[in-house]
């Protein structure tokens, strides 16, 4: 593990941050998660836009700008040397007053990390993950827009906590209305009669950068696929069910709430896995 703080490159254990930061006290920031496959950053542009655009949804300054945070993450990646990596690139409110007055921190903080990582063990991928559905529900955008990926992710947390309480593997988010939003990390995608759907971020999930990918690789395959809402009963009808995210990259889902749901993993989603692994190393931004 690489981590990119105050200008250098430091381990782990050197690496910093002020008790006083509003990133940490109050969830005042964003924060992009990155994949990195045979030395190279998977869609970095694709990253950095939702990162520029999370920012000016805070009114919340890049330091340096894009260019800078472009920079941060390729030398991030090159200090910790494998072609294969998770990134995480956060900038915060930075250093400020006690109290949530963001006006009191002159000025933002931009860290970046880089490691291994593993959502789930690799039988998981295999025969498929659990879903729980939270009884918390996904906050609308009235509250917090999921198009921004802000360090406030509490409303995740818990639901994840629940579903592993529960013997779950992951938590399924529904919104105020009862149709689904996402998995506590991850987005949500259901197959019936070879054609793909997931939420759109107006229900509560996040734009994700692999659902992106799975939408255009679905139509490159001659599969239907597209935004449409959801509900619990579309995932027990559903011939297969996959979540998407940059951690997890896809995940066949064998139940939800203690029920079986189709075949897993079914057809599609390994059609899905097989062109996403081809994908992630067809291209991308070198760093090594």
């Amino acid at each position: 593990m690489k981590i990119w703080i105050d200008g250098a490159v430091v381990s782990r254990d050197e690496a910093k941050v002020s008790v006083l930061d509003h990133g940490f006290l109050y969830g005042d920031g964003v924060f992009e998660g990155i994949r990195a496959y045979a030395g190279r950053i998977f869609r970095l542009e694709d990253h950095l836009r939702r990162l520029a655009a999370g920012a000016r949804a805070l009114a919340l300054e890049i330091p340096g700008g894009i260019e800078a945070a472009r920079r941060v993450i390729l030398e991030t990646a090159r200090a910790h040397g494998q072609p294969d990596a998770y990134i995480r690139l956060v900038v915060s409110r930075g250093v400020g007053e006690l109290g949530v007055d963001p006006t009191t921190c002159p000025e933002p903080r931009m860290v970046c990390i880089a490691a291994a990582i593993r959502i789930f063990p690799p039988e998981k991928l295999a025969e498929g993950i659990s879903l729980a559905t939270s009884s918390l529900r996904r906050p609308g955008p009235d509250v917090i827009d999921p198009c921004v990926k802000s360090l406030n992710y509490l409303n995740n947390a818990l639901a994840k906590l629940e579903a592993r309480q529960r013997g779950a593997d992951e938590a399924l988010l529904l919104n105020a209305r009862g149709t689904i939003a996402e998995a506590s990390v991850a987005n949500v995608f259901a197959v019936r009669d070879g054609q793909l759907s997931t939420p759109p971020p107006t229900d509560g999930a996040l734009p994700g950068i692999t659902r992106l990918s799975v939408l255009e690789l679905a139509r490159e395959l001659g599969l239907p696929a597209a935004e449409r809402s959801l509900g619990r009963a579309d995932l027990f009808a559903a011939d297969e069910v996959f979540l998407t995210g940059t951690g997890a990259r896809i995940v066949p889902v064998s139940s939800l709430d203690g029920r079986s749901l189709g075949t897993c993993p079914g057809p599609v989603t390994k059609r899905m896995v097989d062109a996403f692994d081809a994908f992630t190393r067809s291209g991308g931004t070198p760093f090594l």
